[in-house]
């Protein structure tokens, strides 16, 4: 059984809050911050980018396995803002780590969701015996159109995990995953921001994903909500997240420690990899997860974990997803469009 060996994360420490972007559009920042439950999110820096942020939570993800980098047979890094249309990403962390060129790495592209699809075939790989220990990233610097309301939420960060098949900290007890052809977001080829489609974006899109993809987990296991201990689901906004585990059966309990969407914003692939981290820094040995991301086009792809008695052995050797939280900048609109390149020329 394959299970997570170690975990790592990174968020930029640049914040940008929901009413100085407001100022700048003329909206309502209140109603703003009461309808998407967004406070403040994440910027990159000038010289951050999806590469660099998944490096970081890749490096701190080794501090916690505590294992050979050149045992790393599979690196899978899953993004939707990969700094090269033509140029891997995978290899660029690869290399940076130290991993032995004697594997295999790819970029993988799944909207919001290509960090867990990541997670998935390292799974398959560990458990067919074919690597014994597999890199999986998830991390972006999502993109949001001036002015469109993408912007209040899209952000940077990632979490790395690196999975094998002994000395874990949480077991993958099951995954299922729900996908169909749901056009409710989309970038086309050197357009530099995305569409979303309005009606699509909840419930046929994302509502219906998360939802059947966490009933198929738990039906093909033969539990309930009551099961779990805790749960994420990925979070475009912090709505959606609360309004899914409430139609799931899940209480604010259970649901409360994986949501970051309110400081930090919508990560994108990042997003449920590092709400399941934020759990396993306070998880205890014989909690149960439920994760579910999503990825717009549409897709989900669900994880039971059983968290071991190894879970403390590392946990404080790399930075908590609270110490990434608490350690911020604030900086104004001109500032934040200088760091993402909104300025473009005609």
């Amino acid at each position: 059984m394959s299970g997570i060996v170690g975990y790592g994360v990174y968020i930029p420490s640049y914040r940008i809050k929901v009413e100085e972007i407001a100022r700048v559009w003329g909206d309502n920042p209140k109603a703003i911050s009461r309808g998407l439950v967004v406070d403040e999110k994440s910027v990159p820096g000038a010289d951050e980018d999806t590469a660099t942020i998944s490096v970081e939570a890749a490096r701190n993800a080794l501090k916690r396995a505590m294992i050979d980098p050149q045992k790393i047979g599979a690196v899978y890094v899953g993004s939707e803002s990969h700094p090269y249309a033509v140029k891997p990403t995978s290899t660029i962390v690869a290399e940076a780590v130290e991993a032995s060129p004697d594997m295999t790495a790819a970029d993988l592209e799944f909207a919001c969701k290509a960090g867990t699809a990541g997670m998935q075939i390292c799974m398959g790989l560990v458990d067919s015996g074919t690597i014994e220990y597999g890199l999986a990233v998830g991390a972006d610097t999502a993109q949001g159109a001036p002015g469109d309301a993408l912007e209040y939420t899209a952000s940077a960060g990632g979490a790395a995990y690196i999975i094998g098949g002994k000395n874990t900290i949480a077991n993958f007890e099951e995954t299922y995953s729900y996908t169909t052809d749901t056009p409710d977001f989309y970038r086309r080829e050197g357009q530099p921001y995305p569409r979303h489609g309005g009606r699509f974006t909840g419930e046929p899109a994302y509502f219906k994903h998360v939802l059947s993809a966490a009933k198929g987990l738990m039906e093909r296991l033969g539990k309930n909500a009551s099961d779990f201990d805790h749960v994420v689901f990925h979070q475009p906004n912090g709505k959606f997240y609360l309004r899914a585990a409430k139609k799931l059966g899940f209480n604010n309990e259970q649901a409360k420690t994986g949501l970051l969407t309110p400081v930090i914003g919508n990560t994108y692939s990042g997003a449920t990899p590092l709400g399941l981290a934020a759990i396993l820094d306070i998880a205890q040995p014989g909690d149960k997860i439920l994760a579910v991301s999503y990825g717009s086009g549409a897709g989900s792809d669900a994880f039971s974990l059983e968290v071991t008695d190894l879970i403390e052995k590392n946990r404080n050797a790399a930075p908590k997803v609270k110490d990434m939280i608490k350690k911020k900048t604030y900086v104004d609109y001109a500032v934040y469009a200088k760091y993402k390149g909104k300025l473009r020329m005609a």
